[in-house]
C-alpha cells in the first residue's frame, strides 16, 4: 500500500510504526474471509482491509478521529484472525493499537460510553473492586432486560447478563507466595495471578499449581504483581497499559535477578498475548526495553511449558469427548495450536475440532460488554458449532471463553489445565462427567 505521511508525521513513533505496517498490505482481501465482524454483518468497513483504510486516511492527514471511524474501530474484535490470514505478515495487532490510542487523544465519546468505558477500567483489572461489583450485579440482575431495552444502556445490561449467579470464595492461591514442590524440583517458575480469573474461577490457578508442584516445579506468586494491562490497552489507554507492564516486568524481573525463573506461566491467554508483547510495547523506554524483552521471552502460556515436562501416566484415563475452542489469542495471538490438543489426548481425552473454529466467540476482553448484539450472534454461532461434536464437555485456554460460551451452552466447560491436573491426580473439576456416557462407549 502507497502512502504519504510527511517526514514531520514519521518523527512520531506511532505514526512510524504504522506507516510501515501500511504498506505491507496489498489489498488482497483474505482477511475479509476470516474476520468475525465482516462475516456477520457483511460491510466492508467492518473488516480488516476496510479498517486499514480508515486508519490510514485518519493517520496520514493528521486528522482526529470522527464517529464513523470510532464505530468501525470499536467493532474490532482484536481477534487477530486476520494475522494467521495475511500472506504478506501485515501486523494488524500493532496498527489497531496504534488507532485506538489515537481516537483516545483525539476523540470526545459520547457520555454514556465514556463512564461505562472508564467504570470497566476502574473495576475489572484490580480483583477486590471486581469482587465487589459482582456481589452489586445480583442486586441488579432483575434489571438486565430493561435497560437493555434503552440503546445507550445495553452495556450495563450485558454486564449484569454476565455476571455469575454465585461468586467462588477467594482462594489462598490467589496471594503472594511460594509453592514447594511435591517431588524432586525440576524447575521453578512464576505464575500470573491475574485479575478478573481468580474472582471468577480460582480453580484454574489452583489446578495449575497442584499439577506443577506434582510435577516437581517450583511455583512463586510474586508479590506487586497485578493486571497485565489488556483491559486498557484494548481501550486505548496507553500510559495505563504501560503502567501495568511495568509493574509486572519489575515483579518479575526481582525474582529472576534472585530465586530465578524457566518461564512465566500464564493462564489466560488474552494475558499471555499482552505480556509476550511487552518487549514491543515498552520499546521506547530506555530503563524497560531490555527488560521487558526479557520478560516477553520467557512467558509461556501453561500447555507451551507442560509439552516441555515429562508428564506420568495419566492417573484417571477418562475417554471423554472434549471439544476443544482454541481461544482467539490462543490461536491467533501466541499462534498455539497443537499443544493444548497433544495434551489433552495423551491424558486419555477425545478431542473434537469444532467447524469454523478460526472465528471468535464474541467475549474479546470487554467487547461482549461493550458491544452485546455482536457478540451475543457470534456465542451463538460458536455453540451451534461446538455442541455439532457431540462431546461432553468443552475446554479451553482463556477465562473470557469460558464466561461467554457458558451463557449460550449447557455443556460443561472448564480451563485446559483443569481437565490436565484432574488426568494426573488432581479432583474432577465441578460438573465434568467422572466417565464416558453410555452413549459414547457404545460408539
Amino acid at each position: 500500500m502507497q502512502t504519504n505521511f510527511t517526514p514531520e508525521q514519521l518523527l512520531e513513533p506511532g505514526v512510524a510504526e504504522s506507516e510501515k505496517i501500511l504498506r505491507k498490505c496489498v489489498h488482497c482481501g483474505f482477511c475479509t474471509a476470516t474476520c468475525p465482524t465482516y462475516v456477520t454483518l457483511g460491510n466492508e468497513l467492518d473488516s480488516p482491509r476496510g479498517r486499514i483504510y480508515l486508519i490510514k486516511d485518519m493517520l496520514e492527514n493528521g486528522r482526529a478521529a470522527d464517529a464513523q471511524i470510532v464505530k468501525h474501530i470499536d467493532r474490532c474484535l482484536s481477534c487477530l484472525a486476520c494475522m494467521t490470514t495475511c500472506p504478506s505478515g501485515v501486523n494488524y495487532m500493532h496498527l489497531v493499537d496504534n488507532a485506538r490510542a489515537h481516537i483516545e487523544k483525539t476523540y470526545k465519546r459520547p457520555l454514556m460510553n465514556r463512564l461505562t468505558r472508564a467504570l470497566l477500567a476502574l473495576v475489572l483489572p484490580y480483583p477486590k473492586r471486581f469482587r465487589l461489583a459482582l456481589n452489586l450485579a445480583k442486586l441488579g440482575r432483575p434489571f438486565a432486560p430493561l435497560l437493555g431495552s434503552a440503546p445507550v444502556l445495553k452495556p450495563l445490561a450485558a454486564m449484569l447478563e454476565l455476571s455469575p449467579r454465585s461468586i467462588p470464595a477467594k482462594s489462598r492461591f490467589a496471594e503472594p507466595g511460594l509453592h514447594k514442590p511435591k517431588a524432586e524440583k525440576k524447575g521453578r517458575v512464576a505464575l500470573l495471578t491475574g485479575c478478573a480469573q481468580p474472582v471468577l474461577k480460582p480453580g484454574i490457578n489452583e489446578a495449575t499449581i497442584r499439577l506443577l508442584t506434582r510435577l516437581g516445579i517450583e511455583v512463586v506468586l510474586p508479590r506487586g504483581e497485578g493486571c497485565c494491562g489488556a483491559l486498557v490497552h484494548h481501550m486505548g489507554r496507553e500510559e495505563d497499559a504501560l503502567a501495568d507492564a511495568r509493574r509486572n516486568v519489575d515483579a518479575w524481573t526481582g525474582e529472576l535477578d534472585t530465586g530465578g525463573l524457566d518461564a512465566i506461566i500464564i493462564t489466560a491467554s488474552g494475558c499471555g498475548t499482552t505480556i509476550k508483547d511487552y518487549g514491543y510495547m515498552l520499546r521506547l523506554d530506555a530503563a524497560y526495553k531490555a527488560k521487558a524483552a526479557r520478560v516477553s521471552a520467557l512467558a509461556k502460556d501453561i500447555t507451551e511449558y507442560l509439552v516441555t515436562l515429562d508428564l506420568p501416566a495419566p492417573a484417571q484415563p477418562s475417554g471423554l469427548t472434549v471439544a476443544y475452542h482454541s481461544a482467539c489469542s490462543m490461536q491467533h495471538g501466541q499462534k498455539i495450536t497443537r499443544q493444548p490438543k497433544d495434551l489433552l489426548k495423551a491424558a486419555g481425552f477425545v478431542v473434537k475440532d469444532p467447524a469454523e473454529g478460526h472465528l471468535c466467540c464474541g467475549s474479546a476482553g470487554t467487547y461482549n460488554i461493550m458491544q452485546p448484539e455482536i457478540a451475543r450472534t457470534l456465542r451463538d454461532r460458536k455453540v451451534r458449532n461446538i455442541e455439532a461434536t457431540g462431546a461432553s464437555l468443552i475446554a479451553t485456554g482463556n477465562i473470557g471463553c469460558i464466561t461467554q460460551i457458558a451463557g449460550g451452552s449447557k455443556l460443561p466447560i472448564v480451563h485446559t489445565v483443569e481437565l490436565l491436573d484432574w488426568v494426573y491426580g488432581g479432583p474432577k473439576p465441578e460438573g465434568v462427567p467422572s466417565s464416558r456416557p453410555a452413549l459414547q462407549a457404545a460408539e
